[in-house]
């Protein structure tokens, strides 16, 4: 196969969080060949508006929504590595899920292989923002790759970065060994 492209979507904005961490650990830790792209502008995207979509002329789009429509589009899978806020998925993060849903049908991440990973407060991890990521982009046209799951608590790590635990780093690496084997496989 030759070298793949990942796409890597952060839903937090915040400089130090945990879950931008766990993203630097999947960019260092690309194996030979995986190319990991973080697209470090969600917050520049304007909320979804249907009439700024709807341009005949697409220079008219926001140019931020573009250049996220062109990295996914350039993307041979996506990486979503998220916390989780009150219980849900991060307003950013839907607002891009939004953006990259058009044009319905045919949006740019349409049957490319996904995961969702990302750690949150609580014992469980982020789990249900995790979930409602995957139910959100599997709607949105992504093929996404539901027995990929890491939903780390982030008490666990104990205030260290999360390249200091070996344990979280293997299975960050087993997940994006998978969804690196599914790019190219076909839906049955």
């Amino acid at each position: 196969m030759s070298d793949v492209n990942v796409l890597v979507l952060l839903g937090s904005l915040r400089k130090a969080s945990v879950n931008r961490q766990l993203a630097e650990v999947a960019v260092d830790s690309a194996p030979e060949g995986v190319t990991l792209r973080l697209f470090d502008r969600l917050g520049e995207l304007p909320f979804y508006n249907e009439d700024l979509d709807n341009n005949i002329d697409e220079n008219l789009v926001p140019e931020p929504v573009r250049a996220l429509r062109a990295a996914a589009g350039a993307a041979d899978a996506a990486l979503v590595i998220t916390p989780e806020y009150n219980g849900s998925i991060p307003a950013v993060l839907k607002n891009a899920i939004d953006w990259l849903s058009r044009p319905w049908g045919d949006g740019a991440l349409k049957d490319k292989p996904l995961a969702v990973v990302g750690a949150a407060l609580g014992r469980y991890g982020g789990k249900w923002a995790h979930d409602e990521s995957r139910k959100s982009f599997g709607i949105a046209g992504a093929r996404v790759i539901d027995d990929l799951e890491l939903s780390v608590p982030s008490a666990s790590l104990e205030g260290a970065h999360p390249r200091e635990n070996a344990e979280l780093v293997v299975a960050l690496g087993d997940v994006i060994g998978k969804l690196v084997a599914s790019v190219g496989a076909t839906v049955g």
